[in-house]
């Protein structure tokens, strides 16, 4: 066995929404059939689960079709709102949790990854309630969170981590680690997705250095400075930023990805663990046959930076 052979790594992976899927189903997304030929042909091992319903809901259906092509899951994505209080809706957000987390333990993942609750519709821009949460709702969505990742742990022995997302109450510095400084660290941790981070004015390199033993996971992701100028201006939602090309291919925004994941390989060294880090490029709606070309080069330009 070669020395370094269980030296820990980065796990690379894509996501349906690399190839402009972001919903269960929808008539200008690639079948998910398709999906998982390109994605398995562009050269990675390791995808995430997108939109429930998406990829078919049952282990028995999707694990061969993921064998087949030589693919793991490697987490399944949940959405919440976890500001809110109430019985009903604790309720109803374990229902939706549960049914992803049952569909994600199914197929051997072991992370869910758990995207905060839009302040304002991501397609239609409609706001929905305040961008800023009260320091009664900071104090609830601490404490549901805790909640939420030790049922699911408990239940399912998934790894939840938190996915700050632009037009969430989750998004930039300031209230990434505002969520940090106010939940267990035993329980809660982020999957930091570097684009988001960006679109939101977070430096990637410095919350893993500062962090680090917080970071569960990684979505890999650069912004267009250019097209990020002209939605803070603006003030675009993040809907029709994706559409304008606000999430772009590599090398040609920011963050730089060769630090971030220099940093990240030194953090999965220093704990001793592989560290997933998964491509997702947002591109809802592009035409069928954009992704795999973009998938392909952006798995060349990751290999050039070691990963």
């Amino acid at each position: 066995m070669a020395p370094d052979a269980r030296r820990p790594r980065l796990r690379i992976g894509s996501a349906p929404d690399s190839w402009g899927v972001w919903f269960p189903s929808d008539e200008r997304q690639v079948p998910w059939r398709r999906f998982l030929d390109e994605v398995s042909g562009a050269g990675y091992e390791w995808i995430e689960l997108g939109p429930y319903g998406y990829l078919p809901p049952r282990p028995a259906a999707l694990l061969p079709e993921l064998r087949s092509r030589g693919l793991r899951a490697s987490a399944g994505t949940v959405f919440t709102a976890l500001h809110h209080d109430g019985v009903r809706h604790w309720e109803s957000t374990w229902s939706h949790v549960s049914t992803v987390a049952r569909l994600a333990q199914g197929v051997g993942a072991d992370h869910l990854v758990m995207i905060p609750a839009f302040w304002r519709d991501d397609r239609t821009g409609e706001v929905l309630e305040d961008a800023t949460l009260s320091p009664a709702q900071w104090r609830t969505l601490t404490a549901q969170t805790e909640r939420l990742s030790r049922q699911v742990r408990e239940e399912f022995g998934l790894k939840v981590v938190v996915h700050p997302h632009a037009d969430t109450h989750v998004d930039g510095e300031e209230a990434v680690v505002r969520l940090l400084d106010g939940t267990d660290a035993g329980l809660v941790s982020l999957c930091l997705d570097t684009g988001h981070y960006a679109y939101c004015g977070g430096d990637s390199v410095e919350l893993i250095e500062t962090y680090g033993e917080r970071i569960g996971y990684l979505h890999l992701k650069q912004v267009d400075p250019a097209v990020l100028a002209r939605v803070r201006e603006e003030r675009l939602p993040f809907g029709p930023a994706v559409g304008l090309g606000v999430m772009c291919e590599p090398p040609r925004g920011v963050p730089d990805l060769a630090p971030v994941l220099a940093a990240a390989r030194r953090l999965a060294e220093a704990r001793g663990s592989d560290l997933f880090a998964i491509v997702e490029q947002d591109m809802y709606p592009c035409v069928p046959d954009a992704p795999l070309p973009i998938a392909r080069r952006t798995r060349a330009f990751l290999r050039g930076c070691g990963a």
